[in-house]
């Protein structure tokens, strides 16, 4: 099933809603990795960002292989860059806009003092208070192959209806796909053939009501609070709440 296939809701902003609750995923489809994508997805990390120190690895991959590729934190990039490989090996549905770019990657930024020393895979679960954001990368990468749709800037994936905290020490519970604004502009884009730009996005956790201020007043306007309250794009697990400013919280 196709994303134009559900019914759309529309939000307050205007902007569609897609529920999958009920739309079963395709069949598991065992996938192995395309080194020379892996390879050029390396060459550009390292160019624009810095050495990859180390890369989490998947031994059995469901429609795409899944790598996350770790810069570790340096004077210029003061936190983890982690980054997927293996999302853009397949085109997501998109719609017939040359706006809505076909292949993504995406990548998150984890504070300095972040414990990936503590992560392990094999007995790790996306709500490990460690390992959530790698799973969750995962998870989100997977989706429009899994959903035959897409994700693009401006996209939220809540973590259940409710949007639930990812884990006991955080009460945040969504992400939202946007073009990182502590990494380079030059890392946003990777070309690789004529037919084929790889488009780099960055994934934003925000609380359940920053979302509902998303989906009743538009991007821009979340944005503006973010800015207004020097909210960045590397994960701080107890950043404030901007929805809880001004009173928006009374919008719902």
């Amino acid at each position: 099933m196709s994303e134009q296939e559900i019914e759309p809701e529309n939000s307050s902003s205007g902007a569609p809603i897609y529920r999958y609750e009920n739309v079963e995923p395709e069949p598991f489809s065992l996938a192995s990795g395309d080194e020379d994508s892996i390879e050029a997805i390396s060459r550009h990390i390292e160019q624009h960002v810095g050495p990859v120190t180390g890369v989490f690895h998947e031994l059995i991959s469901d429609k795409v292989h899944l790598d996350v590729h770790i810069v570790a934190p340096t004077k210029d990039f003061p936190f983890y860059t982690l980054v997927t490989s293996g999302m853009s090996d397949l085109p997501m549905t998109v719609p017939a806009d040359p706006a809505c770019p076909a292949y993504a990657e995406l990548c998150i930024l984890l504070p300095s003092t972040w414990p990936l020393s503590d992560v392990g895979q094999a007995d790790s679960t996306p709500t490990d208070e460690a390992y959530w954001p790698i799973g969750w990368m995962k998870f989100i990468a997977r989706f429009p192959h899994e959903y035959h749709t897409w994700l693009g800037s401006g996209h939220t994936i809540p973590n259940g209806e409710q949007a639930e905290p990812y884990a006991a020490d955080t009460k945040l519970g969504c992400m939202l796909l946007l073009p990182s604004i502590s990494l380079p502009e030059e890392f946003r884009e990777l070309r690789v053939t004529n037919e084929k730009t790889i488009h780099f996005y960055c994934l934003y956790p925000i609380y359940k009501e920053e979302m509902e201020l998303k989906m009743k007043k538009g991007t821009d306007a979340l944005l503006d609070e973010f800015d207004e309250a020097g909210i960045s794009d590397v994960i701080d697990i107890a950043r404030p709440n901007v929805a809880k400013k001004k009173g928006f919280l009374g919008l719902w």
